[in-house]
């Protein structure tokens, strides 16, 4: 029994399968690190590069999802889907900081299950640009970013289906609470810390005026 031509056909598409990979795996990389620096330049205030890399990060997930077109188990073995989460997650900062609406998954471009994993992680970016807000005073700018931030939450938290469809859904949201959470305290607590410098202001001020109207009833 001769089992070449089995052999023959088996090596061939495994061959094929692997180039396929190969390629696919280094455009998801490049797309990963594109996906990182558009996020730097987003809280950087610097959307024009963001949006040049989140065009060059696009267009790497392209060749990737075509080239593992005929190859679906390698296509969702995962390093592509961490890939389109990445890319998910750099598009909801930067419309979200940028004040823009959200974008749905068929604008991004990818699956369900890894723009919601991409909305979770935005959650946290949105927290280190509400903390640069907050530092810098504009309290209405950082109320408006705490919203958005509850209002992702809320649509992970109504996600309820296994993990096995949803990427691991489940814990993102989890993480994304916990985020959410600290960043209640942290807004809060300037809050109070404005209100209470606000009222001392006045007082002050107050205090300043009563001398003056002393001296003005002696006069």
């Amino acid at each position: 029994m001769s089992l070449s031509r089995a052999r023959a056909g088996v090596q061939a598409r495994f061959e094929a399968k692997s180039r396929a990979r190969e390629t696919a795996l280094g455009r998801a990389r490049q797309a990963i690190r594109r996906c990182a620096n558009a996020i730097r330049a987003v809280h950087r205030g610097e959307l024009d590069a963001a949006d040049a890399l989140l065009t060059e990060a696009r267009q790497l997930l392209d060749v990737a999802e075509s080239v593992l077109a005929a190859h679906p188990d390698v296509y969702y073995a995962g390093f592509l889907q961490d890939a389109q989460k990445e890319y998910a997650e750099a598009r909801a900062t930067r419309a979200l900081v940028a004040g823009e609406a959200l974008p749905v998954p068929e604008d991004v471009g990818v699956g369900d299950a890894p723009y919601l994993n991409g909305l979770a992680e935005t959650v946290g970016e949105l927290r280190r640009h509400l903390l640069d807000v907050l530092r810098a005073g504009d309290l209405a700018h950082a109320d408006e970013l705490f919203a958005s931030m509850e209002e992702i939450h809320a649509l992970l938290a109504d996600v309820d289906y296994p993990d096995a469809i949803t990427g691991g859904l489940r814990r993102s949201t989890d993480v994304a609470r916990a985020v959410i959470e600290r960043t209640r305290s942290d807004l809060t607590l300037t809050t109070i810390q404005r209100d209470l410098a606000d009222a001392l202001r006045r007082g002050g001020a107050e205090h300043a005026e009563e001398p003056r109207n002393r001296a003005g009833d002696h006069g």
